[in-house]
């Protein structure tokens, strides 16, 4: 089910509910904020239960000679630091790892002729080289505006071109010269997602709508390529640019299965398409000129002079099924004679298959795990707790008595958490997925990690997304009576999250609003009696679109009559509501920044404050112990504190990153520092 059926569906409901807003009366002005001291009280212990989550996530990767001169995998591992990865093709060992310092992974990554391997990173945007003499040299941020450097491509002379966000721009780099900024290619595009270069020129794809540009690499000139016939661009990125044998392929997706489009360099046309390409990469030619490349599932070779496809019946199955680097090796096996056609997949496998024999094989390599930030926690309907990661995701289950982790699974990034109806709930990024999972039930993903055993249902199972809503973080989830309420956050470009409500006896949404606040997100909910409460951020899923509202709302809404009943501003300024909850009296906790308050929700409006800071950050959690009647919090990322609501005292309980924690039936709190996990007990002090 779609949000655009549920906009239909609802229209009438959200006049109604936009008139019965306009009539509501004001909110009455918000006393002061508390000026009461910190508390001095020391806090419980606090136990350090390791990490939870920890796996292999490869984004980037290069076919191309290693240390020694032999073919290796190239390939970079998340982490904290994120690694170099060189991996031996015909057994799927490490030849070598290397630091990446400073950087927590890489889409960009590309091999030169002179033998140097170049990675870009994300988070921080620095460029890296490897030469065989000097190891890894870490050669700073070639553009200090830009944070993020999503592909490098290496011409014949070994220079280096890359493409940038959040400045869209592109950049080329040589260890003679130093940095070349190209600029920006459009004031339209935020994004160059993808580089490759052929005869002079550089081609450069972006984000939606989806653009392809030629710059010449000496002049800097650049020109648009033509848009593919009958190819709408809107919503599609230019996801992956190859170039190979005087061909231009261009997959007008995302990270999953699109259209690759088949430029004709020397002729200046597009000349063909393929539908359901995978990416990221296509081969190089073979000594026909044919490529290889994954398609619909299957690894396929396609000849771009007669535009016919051959499949090799080597099935890529998961709901990710990209390469993350392929080209050619031989490997000195039995039925690999000559050279096979290779490469790495996201989770550390590695393929490998022979064009002579058809021989064809998965191998799981030697890459190491890393750990992986906590994202969601949650205690689940059988008393465990449960962890969700970033990017690489996991999904991990801990025992509540010892602390110690009795499961892991491979599993999407997790955005959220919460139990409902004996299941526990996990929205996942991207395409703002929700999923049921029953501890009872054996674990069976079929798209990241599916079970030894045959034939068992999936579980967790996919119940619902908004993809086709342009919807990407499912960022807020409640048990809401009958209901599980959900609130998402929107993709690049868009505005405007989705407040939904699942039932799970029928197996249907009930409802699917967008717009409940005017272009805001819905990032935290909470539920009493029959009213979903709501907290906003002026935020889109993605940083690079910028909001257009100034500051977050506080949002009520009638399950029942299935309506908006009132909105609020709890705190001015602030850009978002990340967290709610309700105390054992009644009332409404929120956090803004560096703002806990308290809302009467029958007379809607703000009753109590504490100042923590001045922070305006969007990050923040609240939970309410009902064993000592406390509330804990993490505030702005930079530390956990409690406060009691009825004398508003606080303490800082531990300094530190802290951006997720959860309460267990037990009192004790579980919060998490990265990838680290801990539990606080309240009842120690």
């Amino acid at each position: 089910m779609t949000l655009i059926g549920g906009i239909r569906r609802f229209l009438a409901v959200a006049l109604a509910a936009s008139a019965v807003l306009a009539a509501a009366p004001p909110a009455s002005a918000a006393p002061p904020a508390s000026a009461a001291p910190p508390a001095s009280a020391a806090p419980g212990p606090i136990e350090a239960l390791g990490v939870p989550l920890q796996d292999v996530l490869l984004i980037g990767g290069v076919v191309a000679p290693g240390p020694g001169g032999a073919t290796v995998l190239w390939g970079v591992s998340s982490g904290t630091p994120a690694h170099l990865n060189a991996v031996d093709p015909a057994t799927g060992a490490e030849v070598a790892r290397y630091d990446l310092p400073g950087a927590g992974g890489a889409w960009a990554v590309d091999a030169a002729p002179d033998g140097s391997v170049y990675v870009g990173s994300y988070g921080d945007g620095r460029l890296y080289r490897w030469t065989e003499q000097g190891g890894i040299r870490d050669l700073g941020r070639p553009l200090a505006s830009e944070n993020f450097i999503w592909t490098v491509a290496a011409d014949p002379a070994s220079r280096i071109y890359g493409g940038t966000s959040p400045g869209g721009r592109l950049f080329g780099y040589d260890p003679v010269n130093g940095v070349r900024d190209y600029g920006k290619l459009s004031p339209a595009h935020a994004y160059v997602r993808s580089v490759a270069v052929a005869g002079g020129k550089i081609y450069a794809g972006t984000e939606a709508p989806a653009a392809v540009f030629e710059v010449d690499a000496e002049t800097g000139a650049s020109t648009r390529l033509p848009t593919p016939p009958g190819l709408d661009p809107a919503g599609k990125w230019a996801y992956d640019v190859n170039v190979a044998g005087g061909y231009l392929y261009v997959r007008y997706s995302d990270a999953f299965p699109g259209p690759a489009h088949v430029w004709d360099i020397a002729a200046g046309a597009w000349v063909d398409e393929l539908e359901a390409a995978h990416g990221l990469d296509v081969s190089p030619p073979d000594e026909e000129g044919r490529v290889y490349l994954v398609k619909a599932g299957e690894l396929v070779r396609y000849d771009p002079r007669s535009r016919t496809v051959t499949p090799t019946g080597m099935p890529f199955t998961g709901r990710v099924a990209n390469t993350r680097g392929i080209g050619w090796a031989e490997l000195d096996l039995p039925d690999y004679p000559g050279k096979s056609v290779v490469g790495l997949l996201w989770r550390g496998m590695m393929f490998r298959y022979n064009p002579q024999t058809g021989a064809r094989s998965f191998v799981q390599t030697a890459v190491r795990g890393e750990p992986i930030d906590v994202t969601a926690l949650s205690e689940g309907p059988d008393g465990r707790m449960y962890a969700g990661g970033f990017l690489n995701g996991g999904f991990a289950a801990l025992n509540a008595k010892t602390g110690e982790r009795e499961e892991f699974h491979t599993f999407s990034q997790s955005e959220d958490m919460t139990t409902h109806d004996g299941k526990l709930y996990v929205g996942a990024y991207p395409q703002a997925r929700v999923y049921s999972y029953d501890p009872k039930l054996p674990w069976n993903s079929a798209e990241y990690s599916p079970s030894p055993e045959p034939g068992p249902a999936d579980n967790p199972a996919r119940l619902f997304d908004f993809a086709a809503d342009k919807q990407i973080r499912p960022r807020a989830m409640v048990s809401a009576g009958r209901y599980l309420a959900v609130g998402t956050m929107p993709d690049l470009g868009h505005l405007g999250g989705v407040l939904a409500l699942w039932d799970p006896r029928e197996g249907s949404l009930r409802t699917a609003q967008r717009h409940v606040v005017k272009d805001q997100s819905i990032v935290s909910l909470a539920y009493r009696d029959g009213v979903v409460y709501g907290g906003t951020s002026i935020y889109s899923g993605q940083s690079a679109t910028p909001p257009t509202q100034t500051e977050a709302r506080l949002f009520a809404w009638s399950v029942k009559e299935n309506r908006l009943l009132w909105e609020i501003t709890p705190v001015a300024g602030k850009p978002a509501v990340p967290a709610l909850t309700f105390d054992d009296r009644g009332r409404l906790w929120g956090i803004a920044g560096g703002e806990v308050f308290a809302v009467d929700v029958h007379a809607r409006k703000v009753v109590s404050r504490v100042t923590l800071s001045p922070s305006a950050s969007a990050s923040g959690r609240l939970v309410f112990d009902k064993r000592d009647r406390t509330l804990y919090g993490a505030h702005a990322g930079s530390s956990l504190f409690s406060l009691d609501p009825r004398t508003r005292r606080h303490a800082v309980l531990r300094e530190g990153p802290v951006h997720h924690l959860a309460v267990h039936r037990s009192g004790d709190v579980y919060f998490a520092e990265g990838p680290q996990l801990y539990r606080y007990d309240p009842q120690s002090r």
